[in-house]
């Protein structure tokens, strides 16, 4: 997919680890025993899951997942790394709505144990899918799978979104609101901003995304519409599927209070980064898969809530995840895989797509 080298997914070692969590859970669980522990490939470079499994008469879940905060020592992802908070949101998620929310047990919030903090939940079977290589790619079980097959998982995701939409009572988000001033939806592009400053400390600016910022601000909605609780990372690698039906919904740590439509730009978007990539290397990918309009609609239905100001949202996610990837772009400068180009645009991997965003003319 580029020529860089593929960036490290964790500075942590594995055998270590199984030690230090054999300890901890015999303080919590006497007489309990971890086995099998494993990092599964999917593991990504910001919180890190270990999986593995719990030897005793009577434990509260046996099969588990374990979501660790990132490294501090790592060059993190992000600059905050609240478990609890994640934690907190998979409770309330799985009380309030229908969505298949596996169940979280422990909660650890001493870094000793493992090196930050961390919470124990369910471990479900199933189908993720992939993002290196892409599910657009060939080769991979989406990729694939049927039209049909694609169609109902495509239909089933934006089921997701909707339910949470419409049944989590916002009043219960109060503690997901973002800090500043001003309606949620200017406080989450507030908080981007504040995440992009972090990222470019002390290194090289981006004149394109901070070109997207001014869009932005150009495109803002005239009816910015009520909050919900947003997910924040709303998209199809973020769901274990079993028969193309969603089995558990995972990785809670960019929720927010905030409009709907920042969801649904995020779901429409994320896919045409990967199928833009894909057609960048000369595969066809999967272009009638998730495709906006088809998004749209259905969401409409399910709701009643028809989604507006989409350009807007979709730069939005497209600028989002540009931070995004400038940040894995120095963390992979901080550990000598690559060097800053003279052009610093030219780390982000979708800098040409955003760019025609930021132009008005992606969707034309």
């Amino acid at each position: 997919m580029a020529t860089a080298p593929r960036p490290r997914t964790t500075t942590r070692d594995p055998e270590e680890l199984t030690h230090r969590l054999s300890a901890w859970l015999a303080t919590r669980l006497p007489g309990a025993k971890a086995t099998g522990v494993r990092v599964p490939e999917s593991n990504g470079m910001s919180s890190e899951t270990l999986l593995f499994d719990i030897e005793h008469p009577d434990p509260p879940l046996r099969a588990c997942a374990l979501r660790l905060a990132a490294d501090p020592a790592a060059y993190t992802i992000f600059p905050v790394y609240d478990l609890p908070r994640q934690h907190r949101t998979m409770r309330l998620v799985a009380e309030h709505t229908d969505l298949p929310v596996p169940e979280v047990s422990w909660l650890e919030e001493d870094p000793r144990p493992l090196g930050a903090p961390f919470f124990v939940m369910e471990r479900v079977e199933g189908r993720v899918p992939p993002d290196v290589m892409p599910y657009t790619y060939e080769g991979n079980w989406l990729h694939a799978a049927s039209d049909a097959d694609r169609a109902a998982l495509e239909a089933d995701t934006v089921r997701i979104i909707a339910s949470l939409h419409d049944q989590f009572p916002v009043d219960q988000a109060s503690f997901l609101a973002l800090p500043g001033d001003g309606s949620p939806l200017r406080r989450h592009v507030e908080a981007q901003r504040a995440y992009y400053a972090w990222v470019v400390d002390g290194l090289p600016r981006s004149p394109l995304i901070e070109s997207g910022f001014a869009r932005l601000a150009e495109l803002w909605p005239r009816v910015e519409g009520d909050p919900v609780l947003s997910w924040g990372d709303a998209r199809i690698g973020n769901i274990i599927y079993t028969d193309f039906a969603p089995a558990a919904v995972l990785d809670w740590e960019m929720a927010a209070l905030a409009p709907r439509e920042v969801d649904l730009g995020w779901i429409v978007y994320l896919h045409r980064f990967f199928q833009d990539l894909t057609e960048s290397f000369g595969q066809v990918g999967l272009p009638e898969f998730l495709r906006r309009d088809r998004i749209e609609e259905r969401y409409a239905r399910l709701t009643g809530h028809t989604p507006r100001d989409m350009d807007f949202y979709t730069l939005y996610a497209a600028l989002r995840q540009a931070v995004v990837m400038l940040r894995v772009a120095y963390r992979q400068v901080y550990f000598g895989e690559v060097a800053v180009p003279d052009d610093p645009d030219r780390l982000i991997l979708h800098h040409a797509s955003l760019a025609a965003m930021v132009q008005g003319e992606y969707w034309s």
